[in-house]
């Protein structure tokens, strides 16, 4: 079953990829979940550089797991390492995660830090 969930996601992942891409000026916030982390990065994918990039293990250390409220504390501190290089806008990408939980905390606190989708 988890084979087969996996490359569900991956389908979903490919069909997203499709369709967005991330520029200088409108990078891509792509986000990673883990059994035990969440991981956000801005990726520029003209050039193939990640421009900023927040992770649940520099909050939290080694807990174990993390929940919606750490999720959201990632998405704030992406926000104002972006606001720091001077991004505004970004164009979210899932990674083929439901837009539910853990992704939609990260989503909407760095909506409150100031970036726009």
């Amino acid at each position: 079953m988890a084979s087969s969930k996996e490359n569900r996601r991956l389908r979903i992942r490919r069909s997203i990829r499709k369709k967005i891409s991330g520029t200088s000026n409108r990078p891509r916030l792509s986000v990673f979940k883990s059994n035990t982390a969440i991981y956000a990065q801005l990726i520029d994918d003209v050039q193939g550089h990640t421009m900023a990039q927040a992770s649940s293990k520099e909050e939290t250390g080694s807990k174990k797991s993390i929940n919606v409220d750490d999720s959201k504390g990632v998405g704030v501190k992406l926000a104002e390492r972006a606001k720091a290089s001077g991004i505004e806008e970004v164009v979210f990408d899932r990674s083929g995660y439901r837009y539910h939980g853990k992704v939609k905390a990260l989503a909407e606190g760095a909506r409150e830090g100031g970036l726009k989708f």
